[in-house]
């Protein structure tokens, strides 16, 4: 077995969070996880026997205990996954300053000062860490200027930590998941199949329309990205930094300008 490390992973309670802490588990290492809720948290640690630790990571206090408390309990910390994340619709002018605020303070704020708590750590382990962000950090779509704005500041974050911190021997890299079936997603996939009356309905109809572009034809799931973030976080990856990985099937490869010769591309509302 490879040398145990001590890793930290928000949004660990479902989804690609989830995920991540059952193949570092399988693997031997110890998992932190943290989340807003702690029903879903404590599930996940029953499962894995990964440690639960339920954070709000907008809150700083809160921060800084579970950094402690991940220290406290297995005297070091080797890996950060900043993988907590929410979404608001809304384009630049429909958004509220408590909307903005919202999804800037936990997609963003939250990672920063988790990254300021925890960097005295894992500067001493010569840590590693990942951040989740999106193809939004990317590329963009339509009503989504506070997720997408907040994800691509995300990526320049864990670029600056490989600039400042490579040569201290830390290492941060980002993952650019695509359509991942998960539970912040399926929610969407919902209000889409509701919003467009997608005939058949349901999230499974959603998800076929929403990755009719992408060359793989279908969404991730959360295992695939933890396979990518599980690698980026242990030793095997000891010459990437400051990498962007994009895994979208595809779909950032494709040329918007060629999908309407094999696809009819209509407006779903004329209006918009």
């Amino acid at each position: 077995m490879a040398e145990q490390r001590v890793v930290i992973i928000t949004g660990g309670g479902t989804g690609i969070g989830a995920a991540t802490a059952r193949l570092l588990r399988a693997d031997g290492h110890q998992v932190v996880i943290a989340g807003r809720r702690p029903d879903p948290l404590h599930q996940v640690a029953a499962e894995t026997g990964a440690l639960a630790c339920p954070t709000d990571v907008t809150d700083s206090a809160a921060v800084r205990q579970l950094v402690e408390t991940a220290v406290a309990t297995y005297g070091r910390l080797d890996g950060l996954v900043l993988n907590a994340g929410v979404g608001r619709s809304g384009a630049v002018g429909d958004l509220s300053d408590e909307t903005w605020e919202t999804v800037l303070q936990t997609n963003l704020t939250g990672p920063f000062r988790l990254l300021r708590a925890a960097l005295p750590h894992l500067l001493k382990t010569r840590g590693s860490v990942v951040a989740v962000a999106s193809v939004a950090a990317l590329r963009n779509g339509r009503g989504n200027a506070a997720y997408a704005t907040s994800k691509a500041a995300l990526l320049q974050l864990c670029r600056s930590l490989a600039v400042d911190y490579g040569r201290s021997g830390l290492r941060a890299n980002t993952v650019c998941p695509g359509w991942v079936r998960t539970e912040m997603a399926d929610r969407r996939m919902a209000r889409f199949a509701e919003e467009a009356g997608l005939p058949g309905g349901g999230v499974d109809t959603a998800y076929e329309e929403a990755t009719a572009l992408v060359p793989t034809g279908r969404p991730g799931e959360p295992h695939e990205v933890a396979e990518a973030i599980t690698w980026l976080l242990s030793p095997a990856a000891s010459l990437v930094n400051g990498a962007v990985l994009t895994m979208d099937g595809g779909v950032t490869a494709l040329d918007p300008g060629t999908a309407a010769f094999d696809f009819r591309l209509e407006p779903r509302d004329n209006g918009r």
